[in-house]
């Protein structure tokens, strides 16, 4: 599932290419994805003026005209490309995926292609995100400036889980999943499976630290492309060739002679990657 860079990098791909733009055609070619179209969705799209193009953790937020809001997730496969009209990015699309494609006033085509069908669109008015259940009860964003080891150190405080899974829950952070939060506690020198509540004063400093830099630096890499994730032209991302630990088990550690190498383990079903000896 793409993850907050994945999201940003989409994000700022499509607000260059359709910020301002008014949708002159919405094509719904079916009536759900993970959940049914609100109804009337194509009326509504139909017309509509493209203002801002926000991100929230793992959703994008899209203004239209002055008070509606399209919220958009991924899901487990897809993605939104632009292009002019008779352009469309392949990068390995299938046509028959193409659920919603919005056509604007300058012949960009918007195409929101979802094989496995998890993604979710949404529309509502701006005053109703902050209760919307996608997203009401999330934590703050990990590149914001209420993020630091002093609010990390208070969300662990008193859990008794793994850190791994405490970063996971998108109440404690927004937009963190399995990648990332295995980068950021090998940056950390922190075990994935270190109690959570035991992550405070400096090592929640470190952590903190190492999460904003290793989303940083992917968000410039363009994301992580893995299996379906695309960015908004059509490119893939390129952080994945970076990644210290991540699918990398068997494989020797970046920054130490251990003999072991990259271990896996699986928590709550997810595999996780780490250095037994640098991360304690």
């Amino acid at each position: 599932m793409p993850e907050l860079p994945e999201v940003e990098t989409v994000r700022r791909g499509l607000a260059l290419k359709i910020s301002g733009r008014r949708i002159v055609r919405a094509e719904l070619r079916r009536p759900d994805l993970r959940r049914p179209f609100p109804p009337a969705l194509a009326e509504r799209l139909e017309g509509a003026r493209i203002g801002t193009l926000a991100r929230r953790g793992k959703y994008l937020l899209v203004e239209l005209d002055s008070d509606g809001l399209l919220l958009l997730h991924l899901g487990m496969s897809g993605r939104i490309t632009a292009a002019e009209q008779g352009r469309a990015p392949n990068s390995g699309r299938d046509v028959r995926h193409d659920h919603v494609v919005l056509t604007l006033d300058n012949g960009t085509v918007v195409t929101f292609n979802d094989p496995r069908r998890f993604g979710l669109l949404d529309y509502l008015t701006r005053a109703e995100a902050a209760v919307h259940p996608m997203l009401a009860g999330l934590g703050p964003e990990p590149l914001g400036d209420g993020f630091d080891g002093r609010y990390l150190a208070a969300a662990l405080a008193g859990k008794a889980t793994p850190i791994k899974s405490a970063l996971l829950d998108q109440r404690v952070v927004a937009g963190l999943g399995n990648i990332y939060v295995c980068e950021a506690l090998y940056r950390a020198g922190l075990s994935p499976r270190r109690l959570a509540a035991t992550v405070a004063g400096a090592r929640a400093d470190r952590l903190a630290a190492a999460i904003q830099a290793v989303l940083g630096e992917a968000i410039e890499a363009g994301g992580s492309s893995l299996r379906d994730y695309v960015q908004a032209d059509g490119a893939l991302g390129y952080f994945q060739h970076r990644w210290a630990v991540y699918g990398r088990e068997g494989l020797p550690c970046p920054a130490c002679s251990c003999a072991e190498g990259v271990r896996r383990i699986v928590q709550a079903g997810r595999s996780t990657f780490f250095c037994a000896k640098r991360q304690r």
